[in-house]
């Protein structure tokens, strides 16, 4: 969400938010994920093992316009809009990251949204963004599931489908 809202306010000069922006998200930096990864690596077997952990920080549960509103931080020159619009998807959800912070040894999150938005808007200033492929497919996970399914290659229960 981070990166999809800061490449559309570099590129476009808008942040549009499609919802009222009170749903709640979870974010998590990807380094974040490889350093609870690199834990859990690490800990002994009996601690991890047939183990499902939620990766992140406490406090990292965010509603959309708060999300959106630190893109815009970042992109004041960027107009922000919160539509007010459903559009049928009534996600929302929070997440208790205490698990992993408590049992994987050594695991700090370091990331906020904040510094995850300011490394964001760094990098495309930086390297530029000449269009707006970013919202292709191949950078969207849900598009790119949907094209699974439309091609034949994932069945609706996103499994792939084994030539006969």
């Amino acid at each position: 969400m981070v990166n999809n809202l800061a490449g559309w306010a570099y590129t476009t000069g808008n942040i549009r938010v499609m919802s009222d922006g009170t749903p709640w998200r979870p974010l998590v930096h990807i380094e974040d994920i490889s350093a609870a990864a690199l834990a859990a690596a690490a800990a002994p077997r009996e601690l991890v093992h047939n183990q499902a952990f939620n990766i992140g920080r406490n406090d990292a549960n965010y509603q959309v316009r708060d999300i959106a509103e630190a893109v815009h931080a970042a992109f004041p020159s960027a107009t922000l809009e919160i539509t007010g619009e459903t559009g049928g998807d009534t996600r929302s959800y929070k997440v208790n990251f205490s698990k992993a912070l408590e049992t994987l040894p050594g695991f700090e999150p370091k990331w906020t949204l904040e510094k995850g938005v300011d490394e964001i808007a760094r990098f495309l200033r930086e390297n530029g963004l000449r269009d707006r492929n970013f919202d292709d497919r191949l950078f969207i996970r849900l598009k790119q599931l949907q094209h699974g399914i439309d091609t034949g290659r994932l069945d609706g229960d996103l499994r792939v489908v084994r030539a006969a």
